[in-house]
């Protein structure tokens, strides 16, 4: 309750014009936005590419946020919304990343972290993942975001029919036939 009335306020000062309560409001849902656009867009570049675009996006139209649902979920519809127009651009564009880095003539070399399991483990883990991530890919744009924002991000029915401006009915069944399909995707793929 306190939280509601503190986020209302913060709104109400950054909508005057207030830079500090943006921030503050920014700062509450910055990391779950920046997960939503990473798993989105699978690159850190431009998963901070999107975030940044969704923040400008944000402080440009806060005087249009009605404050009928909570300010989090609709920084998140917005970078799904940004996420989507990137992917639609962006659809031929494959990208690679290099362990080696080359900057002003220095070659540098990524470290790798030595993980502690079994490397049979990693691998079978890493297996399940790409074929996960394969599967989310040949999914609908509506049902790959349906996927990610509930079982990847754990957002609630809730939260996802106020992301997606959609009814909790709508949601729940887009999801039922979301899964279905990967499932058939998964099976298709072993």
């Amino acid at each position: 309750m306190l939280e509601d009335q503190r986020e209302k306020q913060l709104i109400k000062k950054a909508k005057s014009g207030d830079e500090s309560s943006f921030e503050s409001l920014i700062l509450g849902c910055q990391n779950r936005a920046y997960n939503i656009a990473y798993r989105y867009l699978k690159n850190e570049e431009d998963a901070m590419d999107a975030l940044q675009e969704s923040f400008i996006k944000i402080f440009r139209h806060l005087h249009k946020f009605k404050e009928d649902s909570r300010f989090d979920t609709w920084v998140y519809r917005i970078v799904v919304n940004t996420c989507n127009d990137m992917l639609r651009k962006n659809n031929n564009r494959k990208t690679t990343d290099s362990i080696y880095k080359v900057e002003d003539d220095k070659e540098t070399i990524m470290e790798i972290p030595d993980n502690t399991s079994a490397p049979e483990e990693v691998y079978e883990k890493k297996e399940k993942s790409n074929e996960i991530l394969s599967g989310l890919d040949k999914l609908s744009i509506d049902q790959k975001e349906i996927v990610i924002l509930r079982d990847v991000q754990g957002f609630s029915y809730e939260e996802i029919s106020d992301i997606l401006d959609c009814s909790i009915g709508t949601v729940k069944s887009r999801l039922n036939r979301a899964r279905l399909r990967l499932r058939e995707i998964l099976l298709e793929q072993n």
